[in-house]
Order: structure tokens, then sequence, then C-alpha cells
């Protein structure tokens, strides 16, 4: 259970989704696929799809300004901003500093942080702890990606399953009680190759050979990423639960990483919760990776479906491999503290 004086919370929430979408009978039009083969598999009926010309950053950016509006405090205001993408603008400099420099704001220190679809809870518990040791006052974290500009279109097992979006949150203190009150943040590096973008960066620089064998493209073993997300769910989420105090008939509602609705199933069923009180909307956007839970955490508060009060449970899974969990105990106020 995390012991501090001070109760770190999501004082904010934005989101931005581009305007395209692109429904499963679209892409029966452009690989081998059909809408009952990808419903039934994954839960996906649509998703969005930025324009060639829109990068991660421009739509982190209009999260980031929704999530601060959403909080009623000036970018100037924000101590550090973490942006947790597999899908950065370049490989330097950071997503984050891009955005720094687009919303203004000047007296932020910036990172990127890749832990992929889990990067956004990674970023929620690493940024709370910049606030409870003292050291900042407000945190911007963002999820965002647009992996659109990475899919095989050609490949029907992984581009069915993306979309591109953008979610942020502003964490400051909150009452005592309330905020942040237990996580469970985990890796297992000996499965990196099941989920992997192969060339690119130092191991394969970009080469002719790179970009013919299809190399800059998403590579997923998705049966064996499917067996690995199955059993990690539930289990990260019963970890974060214990470092809370707390047991699975304490939640009030779940939030998942929307990578496909069979795990979302599996993970609930592990913990024993109905499905009426677990936020699904992968159907409308696909996998949006480290978007995917800012996205449906900031719909199920805008739904009146999440309020003050309420015991939230974030839970994703993503490539390295990698696992994230932690537990909110949910609180708007009017007004920051602090």
């Amino acid at each position: 259970m995390i012991e501090n004086s001070i109760a770190v919370g999501i004082l904010g929430m934005g989101s931005c989704l581009p305007d395209k979408i692109v429904t499963n009978l679209d892409l029966e039009k452009i690989v081998d696929t059909s809408d009952e083969w990808i419903v039934d598999r994954t839960g996906i009926k649509a998703r969005r799809i930025a324009d060639e010309d829109t990068a991660t950053s421009d739509i982190a950016t209009k999260a980031a300004e929704r999530a601060l509006q959403d909080a009623g405090i000036p970018a100037s205001e924000i101590d550090l901003i973490i942006v947790a993408t597999a899908t950065p603008d370049m490989m330097f400099p950071s997503t984050s500093c891009i955005i720094q420099n687009n919303i203004k704001a000047v007296n932020a220190a910036a990172f990127d942080l890749a832990a992929g679809c889990s990067g956004f809870v990674y970023g929620l518990v690493t940024g709370s702890q910049f606030i409870r040791s003292g050291l900042y006052k407000k945190v911007l974290v963002i999820g965002a990606e647009t992996l659109s500009k990475i899919l095989n279109w050609q490949d029907r097992n992984t581009c069915v399953l993306f979309g591109d979006g953008a979610g942020a949150a502003v964490l400051g203190q909150v009452p005592s009680g309330y905020g942040i009150l237990g996580s469970h943040l985990g890796a297992d590096g000996s499965g990196g190759n099941l989920l992997k973008l192969p060339a690119g960066g130092s191991r394969e620089p970009a080469s002719i050979a790179s970009v013919t064998e299809r190399k800059h493209f998403v590579h997923m073993e998705g049966n064996d990423v499917f067996k690995f997300a199955i059993k990690i769910m539930g289990e990260a989420a019963l970890k974060a639960l214990a470092n809370a105090g707390l047991g699975p008939f304490d939640v009030d509602y779940l939030v998942p990483h929307q990578a496909n609705i069979r795990i979302i199933q599996s993970a609930a069923k592990r913990l024993k919760i109905p499905l009426d009180k677990v936020m699904v909307n992968v159907d409308k956007y696909g996998n949006t990776s480290a978007a995917s839970i800012p996205i449906a955490l900031e719909e199920a508060v805008d739904q009146g479906i999440i309020n003050t009060g309420d015991t939230v449970v974030l839970v994703g899974f993503g490539a390295g491999l990698t696992w994230a969990a932690c537990v909110i105990k949910w609180y708007k106020g009017e007004k920051p503290i602090g």
C-alpha cells in the first residue's frame, strides 16, 4: 500500500481521435479478411486513422490541451511531461519536447517512455512519484499513437487490429484517501521478439534491404501474445489491488487496455467483475496501444459511469513484454489542490 502524505490523482483528462473512420467493410476491399472474421476474433468493428500529414505529436497536443482545460490549469503550471508512445514523430528530439513547445509548457521537463501498450499506466505511476517526492506539483501524462504509419496493410493479422488516437491526464494533489492507491509494473524481456518493429534502430538501421523486407512494420506473433495477455491482465490487476490493500470485490469499475474483447472478458472473469462494470470501446477504436486506456477512461468519466469515490482499476499489457496496473480512488473536484 502506498503510504505518503501527498495523495496524487488525475485532475483533468482529454483525448483526440482522427476524423477518418475505417470500418471492417473498408478493410475487406484491401486485404483478405471479413467483418465477421474480425468481429468474432477481436470485437473490433472500426478504427480511426490519421491522415498522411498528421503525426503523433499533433493529436497528442490536442489531447493535452483538452486535459489542461478540463483540469482548469495553464500549461505554465506543468512541471513535467511524460509521453508514452511506440510511434514517436522521430527518433529525436522526443515527442514530449515537441508537445512542450506546442502547448507552451515553458516550465516543464519532458521525456518519452517506451513500454508499448502498458505505457500510459507506466507514465501515471512514474509521474505520481515525482509529485509524492515533493519535486513537482503538476505532471502531464500522455499516451499517443499513430500506429497506422507502421502497419503492413497487406498483413491481415495485424492491420485489422490497430487504430490511432491520443489520451492525456494531468496529475496533481487530491484529498487524502483519493487518487492512486496502489500499482504494479512488470516486464519480461524474454518475450520481446513476440511484438516488435525490427528495423530502424541501432540493431538494424534503415537500408534498402530493411525496407524491401518490410522490417519497418509491426511484426507480431499473435497467438503467443494472446496467451500472454490472457494470463497477465488478471494477475497484474490483482497485484495492484493487493498493493492498495484491496480485493476484486472493492472494484467499482475496470478500465482495461482495449486490445481484444476476448482478452478483456478473460480479465473480467479472472477478477470476478461483471461486464457491466468493465469499460469497452475496442469495437469503435481498435487497439490504440498506449492511448487506449486514457481514451477509454475519459469516455467512461464523460458518460458519468465513473464518479468521485469510485474505485477504478486500470490494467494493460504490451510490447516488451510489459504489463501495468494501478488502482485509483476517483476524485474530480472543481479546483486542483496545491
